[in-house]
């Protein structure tokens, strides 16, 4: 069903859908039976520690891995039968993402841009605007080699949305980034929402999880151990998030 056919029927539209993902590499079950929703200007979280098979669900969801049973909808499309489609109407920041030092930002923003196939009598406007959006615009002929950690993860945001895509993936966007990077990261992943899109958001940090999800899944061992909002998950066990977050993990490792 396309995304327009959804909004019809009523309600924010399903923009993502996985439904029992399980992915093994050899003798090692990574993702064990994962499933859960994301809507159209919502914030889901995922929400685990390292190793708890957070990146390799975001990597069958962006169709970067194959699931070994199990299956997604990205916007109607589904991950494994029409990946290219998928790729056309997602945007995705892992967690290294890299840049060409050589490549000026909007050199690197472009080339993105030609990649999802943006058209070329708008690509240039689009870059401007988003770069523009993202406070870059003084810096945006400088060489990639030379500009701070911050400023790159502003230029790896904007080649995930030079497309326009309806669903945002982000693999811990703030990590390593200072004080004043992070807080600026946030204000997207905000603006994010209020656009209207759906945003996937990985991270291990429960102060991050606050500020930014409407909804977080918690998974530990491939498995989600826990989902729902966060007032409803912290009512559950009448403790703030991180102290949720622990119980609910250590709980299943018992």
């Amino acid at each position: 069903m396309s995304v327009t056919a959804r909004e019809a029927a009523g309600g924010p539209a399903v923009l993502v859908e996985a439904v029992d993902l399980h992915k093994r590499f050899r003798t090692f079950h990574a993702v064990r039976g994962v499933s859960f929703r994301c809507y159209a200007g919502e914030v889901f979280g995922l929400l685990g520690p390292n190793g708890a098979g957070k990146t390799t669900t975001l990597r069958m969801l962006t169709t970067i891995l194959r699931p070994t049973s199990g299956g997604a909808r990205i916007a109607g499309y589904d991950v494994t039968r029409e990946p290219e489609a998928v790729r056309r109407v997602i945007g995705v920041l892992p967690e290294h993402a890299g840049i060409y030092g050589r490549l000026t930002a909007r050199e690197a923003v472009r080339y993105a841009g030609r990649l999802c196939g943006v058209q070329a009598e708008v690509l240039e406007g689009r870059v401007e605007a988003i770069l523009e959006t993202l406070e870059m615009a003084p810096h945006i002929d400088r060489i990639a080699d030379t500009l701070s950690r911050g400023m790159k993860q502003k230029v790896n945001i904007a080649r995930a949305l030079i497309h326009d895509p309806p669903v945002v993936f982000l693999d811990e966007p703030t990590s390593g980034l200072d004080v004043i990077s992070a807080r600026s990261v946030r204000e997207f992943v905000q603006r994010f929402k209020r656009d209207g899109r759906c945003v996937i958001l990985s991270t291990h940090l429960m102060e991050e999880a606050e500020r930014l999800c409407d909804r977080v899944a918690i998974i530990a061992g491939g498995r989600v151990l826990a989902q729902g909002r966060l007032a409803e998950l912290k009512a559950h066990t009448g403790l703030g998030l991180e102290e949720t977050f622990v119980q609910v993990v250590e709980d299943t490792v018992r």
